[in-house]
């Protein structure tokens, strides 16, 4: 029987699967003395390599035999993930080789997830819903570790052991959460797959947008933290940074809803908006190594994940058809997930040039964004986002 209340087990689910996903941001910390600066940041996001596959094959497979068993198997090989980077100590090929299997968790995961946390949410909310629970784990996940890390003794055991706790207390949730009846191929309204990634308003609204949602984000709380010196509570402090990073993207998500009823250009727009800045705030605290400055690039880039990221998967959701809901969502995942490469540019670019001026030319790339969203809705054709995912495809903004 489905409540209102039911899209509440498989967003545990994808809390707990981004906890996972973003623990690490904390625990980089403590494999700086075994590891060197491109290794450590490079873990960070080389579970991006397994994430971008899983993320297009296993929302295709949700679509089509369900989203439980899809995220059942999600949660317990992110467990998995957690155990072979707990057994490999300091090695560099065992720590990445469980980054990438936590990488394949997280893309079986977010698309399934999201998709079925809409359907069983009333018109409007499941891209809201879901982007919370995400961002709730992405945020919760560095915050607790950090924590522990700092404070705790045996931080990796324990943080690890903390992850599968939650896995084992979530699994029963999601087991027991109601799955509605999937439609057939061709059924409900929309856009097919192909018509959707092939519009207008995809192609020069989403693409060039969607890498700044995780680009924006790790730029405050993976490349900033190594670049501002934190004394003697890294690991806290770079958890920190991900909180305030991540708890603002939550916060600006109810912006970004009234946004999107003004137009649906305003929330992408004002979005890049917030990555300009942000990049050149984020420049200067490479510069001057000011705390100051790195709690205000965590805001302003934090607020450009949040109004991104919502945006975008309001308007995928609002134009795919519901026989192709997860696998749209993925593909948009997909493309948010290269802004991962972000930090390990910084931090390789840096030494050819500065890490200022890298982050410098980030906000000449949000400028070009900029201008792809001008392109993407002329002001003589604006038009309003349904306010219903099943509405018809021409009422689209296309």
């Amino acid at each position: 029987m489905t409540t209102h209340t039911a899209w509440r087990r498989p967003a545990a689910g994808a809390l707990v699967v981004g906890w996972g996903a973003n623990m690490f941001a904390s625990l980089l910390q403590t494999y700086r003395g075994d590891l060197s600066r491109v290794q450590v940041t490079g873990l960070f996001g080389a579970y991006a390599i397994g994430l971008i596959p899983a993320l297009l094959v296993m929302a295709r497979i949700s679509d089509r035999f369900g989203r439980r068993r899809v995220l059942l198997s999600a949660l317990l090989l992110g467990a998995t993930g957690s155990a072979v980077i707990l057994a490999a100590g300091s090695a560099f090929p065992g720590i990445l080789a469980g980054r990438i299997i936590v990488g394949v968790s997280a893309g079986a995961a977010f698309g399934p997830a999201t998709a079925w946390i809409k359907e069983l949410s009333g018109p409007g909310e499941g891209a809201r819903r879901a982007t919370i629970a995400l961002t709730s784990g992405f945020a919760a996940g560095p915050l607790v570790s950090g924590i522990v890390v700092q404070w705790l003794p045996a931080p990796h055991t324990t943080s690890y052991l903390i992850h599968i706790a939650l896995v084992l207390l979530t699994l029963p949730l999601v087991w027991h959460a109601p799955e509605p009846g999937h439609q057939g191929a061709g059924a409900g309204g929309g856009l097919d797959l192909r018509e959707l990634l092939t519009s207008r308003v995809f192609l020069t609204a989403v693409v060039p947008t969607a890498p700044w949602v995780f680009g924006a984000a790790t730029v405050a709380l993976a490349a900033l933290p190594v670049l501002v010196p934190l004394g003697d509570y890294g690991p806290v402090g770079s958890g920190a940074a991900a909180a305030v990073t991540l708890g603002t993207g939550i916060a600006v998500q109810p912006w970004a809803r009234r946004l999107a009823l003004r137009s649906p250009a305003a929330p992408f727009r004002t979005g890049v908006a917030a990555v300009i800045i942000g990049m050149l705030v984020a420049a200067l605290t490479a510069a001057t190594a000011s705390l100051v400055l790195l709690i205000v690039s965590a805001v302003l880039l934090g607020s450009a994940y949040g109004l991104l990221l919502v945006s975008g998967l309001q308007l995928v959701q609002s134009l795919a058809r519901p026989a192709d809901a997860a696998t749209a969502v993925a593909v948009f995942y997909a493309l948010t997930y290269v802004g991962f490469a972000f930090p390990v540019l910084v931090q390789a670019l840096g030494d050819l040039w500065t890490p200022a001026g890298v982050l410098a030319g980030g906000a000449g790339l949000g400028v070009l964004a900029m201008a792809s969203t001008i392109a993407a809705w002329p002001r003589e054709r604006s038009a309003r986002i349904p306010a219903s995912p099943q509405a018809p495809a021409r009422q689209s903004p296309l």
